[in-house]
């Protein structure tokens, strides 16, 4: 459903291309939930343990940024997971307000058999586009997400 704001041509373009993306997001969001739920995680408690599997033990701001979540929520996040003894966190000896967040062997167990499950789930909901349709997709977000960054919007720190 495209906008009913009577707004410039610029604004209208830019608002209905905002409804797609947010109806798209919220589509594969649905989608892949079932992966999740069933395993009792919400999508960030997933996110943080796909993070530590994939780049290893994470400072916990650096962690937020990554998940695009306030270091807050992080800590609800983490408390949950650490309860279900998926992760621990360490205070670094050189900077005791610093925390690193570890996967436990628990935890890498855990994300290793489900992870593969998550990328079947996401490739079958990207099945409805062409490889190439995939990569351009990419590129356009890609380039949304560092433009956004340029002008101070972005709150993700991880780079690639």
């Amino acid at each position: 459903m495209p906008t009913r704001f009577q707004g410039t041509a610029v604004e209208v373009r830019a608002l209905n291309a905002f409804i797609a993306l947010m109806r798209s997001v919220n589509s594969v969001t649905a989608a892949l939930g079932p992966t999740r739920a069933q395993e009792g995680l919400t999508i960030t408690q997933f996110g943080v343990l796909e993070t530590l599997l994939h780049l290893g033990p994470q400072g916990q701001c650096g962690l937020a940024g990554k998940l695009l979540t306030s270091p807050g929520n992080l800590v609800l996040v983490l408390d949950n997971l650490e309860r279900r003894s998926l992760v621990r966190r360490v205070r670094r000896e050189d900077d005791r307000r610093a925390v690193t967040v570890h996967l436990t062997d628990e935890g890498r167990a855990h994300i290793q058999d489900l992870f593969p499950h998550h990328a079947h789930a996401i490739a079958d909901v990207f099945a409805v586009l062409a490889p190439d349709e995939q990569e351009s997709l990419r590129a356009l977000c890609r380039k949304l997400g560092r433009g956004l960054g340029a002008k101070g919007f972005a709150i993700n720190t991880h780079k690639e």
